[in-house]
């Protein structure tokens, strides 16, 4: 296999050490004979929207991820412990993360996202971090950018952060809601139609 670099994905990690500083780049995926890896998403995701744009549309992707932050318990358990016990939109001393959160934000904003909105979900130790739609493979660089960001910040605060959609039993599950838009050369959205009631195409 063979890694081309998209030089456009280069970005500094705010969080490694200023003596000894990491980047991040993202790349395609080739099979020897220089035809593209069909196990590659990335790939993939750039097939389909060539297709998009063969048509002259631009498909544009606004995720809204959650995550679950837990305490690092050193494996004397195998049941996870919610970092806090804060609730949803939570501006009370119970949401323990706003620290952890804030500096989530900075840090994906220096690395390129353009961060919306941060807060407390419902379930206890829950949250999520909103930001700008843009094209979807632009997008989905980000949602990576943002998971493994999160993880690696989680980490130097003790803490464990969780993607999977029911990590607890009994409580609410996290999910990752997309908004999802498509526009013509104009810049006209195609989902919008002036004439139906409903003004959807």
């Amino acid at each position: 296999m063979r890694l081309v670099i998209d030089p456009d994905t280069y970005a500094v990690l705010p969080w490694s050490p200023a003596d000894f500083r990491r980047a991040r780049l993202f790349c395609d995926i080739y099979t020897p004979g220089g035809t593209p890896f069909e196990g590659d998403p990335r790939g993939t995701l750039k097939q389909m929207l060539a297709k998009v744009a063969e048509r002259g549309w631009t498909y544009n992707v606004g995720p809204e991820p959650e995550f679950f932050l837990f305490k690092r318990n050193g494996g004397e358990s195998v049941h996870p412990v919610p970092h806090d016990i804060g609730g949803y939109f939570d501006f009370s001393a119970d949401d323990e993360a706003v620290r952890v959160r804030t500096e989530l934000m900075d840090a994906l904003s220096t690395m390129g996202l353009e961060v919306e909105v941060g807060h407390h979900e419902v379930a206890r130790g829950q949250h999520e971090i909103d930001f700008r739609f843009d094209d979807a493979l632009r997008t989905a660089d980000k949602v990576l950018t943002l998971k493994y960001t999160v993880k690696a910040i989680a980490a130097q605060h003790g803490l464990v952060a969780s993607f999977m959609p029911k990590p607890i039993f009994g409580i609410n599950g996290s999910g990752m809601h997309c908004h999802q838009s498509l526009f013509d050369k104009k810049g006209d959205n195609l989902f919008f139609d002036p004439k139906d009631d409903h003004h959807l195409s």
